[in-house]
């Protein structure tokens, strides 16, 4: 049987309604925050105007209309709108739901199944969804919070169009307080600066801003209008979105790392703040401080990775929240002082020279000789003790014989390395002296 609107009848009270029930939008035209997707112009828009929908996952933060959506879909469609949850379904659920999206096909009608949290099904679910998108026995249309790419299996990937909902800027948030006032017909008890607060506290979800505005409304009439500070007395603030196990924890370090190594300070302290106040563990943030002091500053300042490795010392030594500002200093030290990735490329380049290069052995004037073998083969024949030169330097070649010599370290200058490159520059200009008195 088709899901319709519900009408409340004569003897319902409305009221007892939740006030985000009540305002939920009646045609997508009343959606807002997601005109990209829904405008006449846009994906959506245009496949409602053509009467024609594809399978297709929603993806986007909480409160931002994905059920609502795809329950317009299959109204101005014409789908027969089969709700499900992943959370409390499994492979019998599913059964059910694909007969009787088989019986209606029969009969000419389609059927929207609707997947909320479709990323909890397991791989095995997921699969048995293939048959029926690919015949047309349903739209299949999913809803996730996290990255379909790393929760949704490539096969069931590549049958449906993703499209990505945005969190819920201000604007439309506004426009979700406005209209419940209007519904209740009374004004939200909030100064300005506590109305721009509450908006702020919601986070972009449009489901907990109006479940705080009904918070707010069941105040007695005649209520003082409410700064900021009783405002947060009366209500609690949103948590923020941020999941250590999914994509937000690889956005929000990726934000960090960035931040740092563009050399702004600020950015990269809101984000650790971001990070730290989500729950992330400090010492993981302290541990990807001293690859970024490895990986992107190196020799241009030295002390770097020592200012790294500290903040996590003294983290362990303090816990928190005392420990937390050593990692803040950190976090600064690293995004103000030089970068340089030289050396993490000149590994690299190493590396692969010494992979192509297999088992050739050291000159024989740099190996040891222990035994007199060994000294009559040639092992340290020649070598030069460069401390006893003159220069402090011998200018001697370390490589391998029958390798051509070859420069991996390229220094900046940047910082330090602009004092490495220029001893390297008089000391490569020493060595091709002596190779010129030799020959």
């Amino acid at each position: 049987m088709k899901h319709e609107e519900q009408t409340p009848s004569l003897f319902e009270d409305d009221t007892q309604r939740p006030l985000a029930d009540r305002l939920r939008p009646r045609t997508l035209e009343d959606v807002v925050g997601q005109e990209h997707l829904l405008a006449p112009d846009a994906p959506l828009g245009r496949m409602v105007e053509q009467g024609r929908l594809v399978s297709a996952v929603l993806w986007g933060p909480p409160g931002c209309g994905k059920t609502t959506i795809a329950r317009l879909l299959a109204q101005r469609t014409e789908l027969v709108f089969e709700p499900l949850s992943a959370t409390f379904s499994g492979v019998a659920d599913l059964r059910k739901v694909f007969e009787a999206a088989r019986r209606r096909r029969e009969i000419g009608r389609g059927t929207l199944l609707f997947v909320d949290e479709i990323h909890r099904f397991n791989r095995a679910q997921q699969d048995s969804f293939l048959p029926y998108v690919e015949d047309g026995t349903v739209v299949l249309v999913g809803a996730t919070t996290e990255n379909p790419s790393f929760e949704l299996n490539g096969a069931l990937l590549s049958r449906c169009r993703v499209f990505v909902l945005q969190r819920l800027d201000t604007a439309a948030l506004d426009t979700l307080m406005a209209r419940a006032e209007q519904l209740t017909e009374r004004e939200l008890p909030l100064d300005d600066e506590a109305r721009r607060s509450l908006i702020a506290m919601a986070d972009g979800d449009g489901r907990f801003l109006l479940n705080m505005a009904e918070q707010l409304q069941s105040l007695p009439a005649g209520t003082p209008p409410l700064d900021t500070a009783a405002l947060t007395e009366q209500i609690q603030r949103r948590a923020p979105l941020y999941d250590k196990a999914q994509e937000s924890h690889y956005n929000l370090i990726s934000a960090l790392h960035k931040s740092m190594r563009g050399s702004d300070p600020d950015a990269a302290l809101y984000w650790l703040a971001r990070m730290l106040d989500g729950g992330e563990d400090p010492l993981y943030i302290a541990r990807r401080l001293v690859r970024f002091a490895n990986e992107d500053i190196g020799t241009a300042d030295p002390q770097a990775v020592q200012q790294a490795l500290a903040a996590w010392d003294v983290y362990e030594r303090l816990g928190s929240p005392e420990g937390e500002l050593a990692i803040a200093q950190a976090v600064t030290y690293l995004a103000t002082t030089p970068k340089s990735i030289a050396v993490y490329r000149a590994f690299g380049a190493a590396q692969q020279r010494a992979r192509r290069t297999g088992s050739l052995m050291p000159p024989a004037h740099i190996l040891n000789a222990p035994t007199r073998l060994m000294k009559d083969i040639g092992y340290g024949e020649g070598y030069q003790y460069d401390p006893d030169t003159a220069d402090g330097f011998s200018g001697a070649d370390y490589f391998p014989e029958g390798m051509d010599r070859e420069t991996f370290y390229h220094p900046t200058g940047s910082g330090h390395e602009e004092d490495i490159r220029r001893r390297l520059a008089r000391w490569s200009a020493l060595r091709d002296e002596r190779r010129d008195t030799d020959d």
